[in-house]
């Protein structure tokens, strides 16, 4: 699905961001593969290469704009374009359920700020190219309200706009933008927000219709193929990857 391309995944040191990392070698792209962590980072490079695949491991803070400019020019140097993106990298506070606005104002700073970042650097670079397709990890509370979560439900929600006005102002270019909107999904994450609270952790469990939680490998799935050619009439559209959650 991705044979020729070249791939960009953030947060790619934690669960989603590696099986995304994984995913799109197997199917042929040349991954950069980007964490704020070079350890992480390096370890899922490291699982690209040692199975054949082609990959290279850049660290990046998303939410320090000098350090995305450089890690898409450390992309662009080593490959020579930029194909694909899937902008996974974000946080989620514990101390954001007590409306705490430190909680708050990181959130923004990283997952709306640094996903803008991300998406000025990667346009620019594919605009240079002849188009691309960008998608946002987003989150089914950048679909609805969260009473617990107001720093990371105002910044998916951000995303969610971002990924919209990406897609209006740049299709003509062919460059499409796209969102996946995970609900609950087995990761770290998660079970840090779990450990929040009873309240949290029964919630999270009761999110999905389907009785369980997602898996990271379902959550790549959906970005792989929005990334690929097959989605190549999809734009501007934030998919829900939740069980059922958002139909109720």
């Amino acid at each position: 699905m991705l044979r020729g391309k070249v791939a960009l995944i953030t947060g790619a040191g934690g669960e989603i961001g590696r099986a995304a990392a994984l995913l799109f070698s197997r199917e042929g792209a040349q991954v950069i593969v980007s964490d704020i962590s070079a350890e992480a980072a390096k370890q899922t490079a490291t699982l690209i290469n040692e199975s054949g695949g082609s990959a290279i491991a850049i660290a990046c803070d998303i939410a320090d704009r000098a350090s995305v400019d450089a890690l898409i020019a450390g992309a662009i140097s080593h490959f020579g374009r930029l194909d694909c993106a899937f902008n996974n990298a974000g946080i989620n506070l514990k101390e954001d359920v007590d409306w705490d606005i430190e909680a708050f104002e990181r959130s923004m700073s990283v997952n709306t700020s640094g996903t803008m970042y991300c998406l000025t650097a990667e346009i620019n670079a594919m605009r240079r190219s002849g188009g691309g397709s960008i998608v946002n990890n987003a989150s089914v509370m950048g679909l609805v309200g969260s009473t617990k979560q107001p720093g990371y439900a105002a910044s998916k929600h951000a995303v969610v706009g971002l990924t919209k006005t990406a897609a209006l102002c740049w299709a003509g270019e062919k460059i499409r933008v796209n969102a996946v909107c995970p609900g609950a999904v087995r990761t770290v994450m998660t079970e840090a927000s779990m450990s929040i609270s009873p309240q949290i952790r029964a919630r999270l469990m009761s999110m999905s219709p389907m009785g369980r939680l997602a898996e990271a490998s379902e959550i790549a799935e959906a970005a792989l193929w929005l990334c690929s050619e097959r989605s190549s009439f999809v734009n501007g559209v934030a998919l829900a990857v939740d069980g059922g959650f958002t139909a109720g």
